[in-house]
């Protein structure tokens, strides 16, 4: 989920959410890992490229690890980003898979002359950070041996923790609040210096990187109610980000509604809510270099 600061962004300084988000995308994400590792040879080199946390990098290690070995290589810019996720990797590695690190900026770094060439390239929510996001696809594809497959998980669903009516305020304050997230990301690409416009979707950016067999599939992260801490604890989180980035995107009404979800007084403490839930999809695209 980190791929360098031409976003501003600190990553490092969410890695207790990432983490926390890591965790309840662990299930999930492991069978993502199944599906796209599970068939490998036990001396196949795998790439986790803006590795974040090392939610994925844990679950590639695992299934590394069942295949009877082989290598996991981690890319990101931020050192402590790398440190966690190293840390995730080897502890389900557990000695069979052969991690190592990268510092580099997908953007900038001539990946293909530091990482080996690997049967498999992961990439999640990374690629949308890059200005130039086909010439960050491109920059991946060469990381490739050939016959080997990219997997870009990028898009989805908005996240969605709160029933329509929540008994406050106007009915429907989360797709609102997901709309001016969007907006919100959407000046934020606008101002990333160097920002190329990539006005079609992601298998076709596939395509054009000169890789076949495009398509898509999803995977659901789903947290119904009664939810635990770690759930209570990460929808709190996300709506004080919401409430950091968006508010002045919302009307008066959704700002006010929204502090009170803030509020831990009050009757309508998102931390409290016994409606809370977790729930979204996220889509992962792929394609293989030709042999």
């Amino acid at each position: 989920m980190s791929a360098g600061t031409h976003d501003d962004i600190d990553w490092a300084a969410r890695l207790t959410e990432l983490r926390r988000l890591d965790a309840l995308e662990s299930e999930a994400v492991r069978e993502v890992a199944q599906r796209l590792a599970g068939g490998l040879p036990e001396d196949a080199v795998v790439v986790d490229a803006g590795c974040g946390a090392g939610g994925m990098s844990a679950a590639l290690a695992s299934v590394l690890k069942d295949n009877g070995g082989g290598r996991l290589v981690l890319i990101d810019a931020s050192e402590e980003l790398l440190i966690a996720a190293q840390e995730a990797a080897e502890a389900t590695g557990s000695g069979d898979v052969a991690v190592t690190t990268v510092v580099a900026d997908v953007a900038v770094d001539p990946l293909a002359s530091l990482v080996p060439q690997a049967d498999l390239v992961w990439a999640s929510a990374m690629v949308h950070h890059l200005p130039d996001q086909q010439a960050g696809v491109t920059a991946l594809v060469r990381l490739l041996a050939p016959g080997g497959r990219l997997a870009l998980a990028e898009g989805g669903t908005g996240q969605s923790f709160l029933p329509w009516d929540i008994g406050l305020g106007h009915p429907g304050l989360e797709s609102r609040l997901n709309a001016a997230r969007n907006a919100w990301f959407a000046d934020l690409r606008g101002g990333i210096d160097g920002a190329v416009a990539m006005p079609y979707g992601w298998t076709t950016a596939l395509t054009r990187a000169g890789l076949v067999e495009a398509t898509s599939f999803s995977y659901l992260v789903e947290h119904p109610p009664p939810v635990d801490d770690a759930v209570r604890r990460y929808v709190v989180e996300r709506f004080t980000w919401l409430a950091d980035v968006v508010s002045d995107r919302l009307a008066p009404a959704d700002r006010e509604t929204l502090a009170e979800l803030l509020d831990p007084d009050s009757a309508y403490y998102v931390g409290a809510r016994d409606d809370v839930f977790m729930l979204y999809a996220r889509t992962v695209h792929t394609a293989v270099r030709p042999r």
